[in-house]
């Protein structure tokens, strides 16, 4: 084999760190502009209002403006969609959900993303415990009562989500396929709708996530039964996980930042660790908690990708006990 000329050898090196300098000084210098994290829903949406909380903060600490831009849509999928497409440079981010990059992509069949290989994860922010609920007047103060009521009386009592294959109607489903419980499922477009209707008795029992169950339990409105996921709230401390009575029950609904895939990990490390350091002051774990929302314990990067990883066949046997279909 010939040996590679000194003045190719010397040009090809020169031309690598020509290329390499100035992604380096990038990388050194981010951000230098403005960054834009998109939501994939509506304004107003806990997820916004949570964007919102983390934006302002993260944008004092990188001293560059963290703009909101929202985009919902198809289950959360057109905001992912948008950023797994943009430039992997750190300047475009995904205020992602487990419904985005867990339940969404099962449920569409033709989706548009790939949860494990379009994005780079960067961080948790915090984690929603659903509450199950009653109509005071559905014969159950405690979820084993619950289960022996609707046993009892097979057809009998109807309860309510916000649509097919979300969170509230999984968590459901989960319990009637381990029981073989018979309860009619009510979806509804929104959480009003559905607590009105549950107030009003035409359903009996529903999962709501905490900005909705907490002060309607507080006000005797409703009746708490237990929690979906398995540690206790922070929230309602009285009222027991679901996992007290249901072994190995442990569902809960995560809010976090992903960059589109490729991003260089210098960025990805930066990001990760200062919204770590945001999360740890006792003012954002005040107004998380005022969100309805808890903390999510302290994960790298690397952790949180795992954890994506790991929950895909969850959802998606999940969606598939169910039948949930997009409506």
């Amino acid at each position: 084999m010939n040996a590679i000329p000194r003045w190719l050898f010397a040009a090809t090196l020169c031309c690598l760190v020509a290329f390499a300098a100035p992604l380096a000084s990038a990388q050194a210098g981010y951000p230098s502009r403005p960054i834009k994290l998109v939501v994939p829903y509506p304004p107003a949406a806990l997820t916004d209002l949570l964007a919102r909380a983390i934006g302002e903060r993260l944008g004092a600490a990188l001293k560059q403006p963290v703009v909101i831009e929202n985009k919902p849509g198809a289950g959360t999928l057109v905001g992912a969609e948008f950023v797994a497409k943009q430039p992997p440079d750190g300047y475009t981010l995904l205020m992602a959900t487990s419904t985005t990059l867990g339940i969404s992509p099962a449920l569409y069949r033709s989706s548009p993303v790939n949860p494990v290989k379009d994005f780079a994860p960067v961080s948790p922010v915090g984690t929603v415990n659903f509450f199950l609920i009653a109509n005071p007047a559905f014969p159950a103060r405690n979820v084993a009562e619950a289960i022996d009521t609707i046993k009892r009386n097979p057809g009998k009592f109807n309860y309510a989500s916000v649509g097919s294959g979300s969170p509230h109607h999984l968590f459901m489903e989960a319990l009637k396929t381990k029981y073989g419980l018979v309860i009619q499922h009510v979806p509804y477009k929104g959480t009003p709708a559905a607590l009105t209707d549950l107030l009003g008795g035409n359903v009996q029992v529903m999962f709501s996530d905490a900005t909705v169950a907490v002060p309607n339990i507080k006000a005797g409105k409703v009746t708490a039964l237990g929690t979906s996921a398995a540690k206790q709230t922070a929230l309602l401390p009285d009222v027991p996980p679901i996992a007290a009575t249901v072994a190995g029950f442990d569902w809960q609904a995560w809010q976090g930042i992903v960059a589109p895939a490729g991003t260089p990990k210098e960025i990805v490390a930066r990001l990760s660790d200062e919204l770590q350091k945001i999360q740890a002051t006792p003012e954002f774990r005040e107004q998380l908690l005022k969100f309805g929302m808890e903390p999510f314990p302290p994960q790298t990067s690397a952790e949180f990708t795992a954890m994506i990883a790991a929950e895909q066949p969850l959802w998606a046997k999940a969606i598939k006990d169910s039948g949930a279909k997009v409506d």
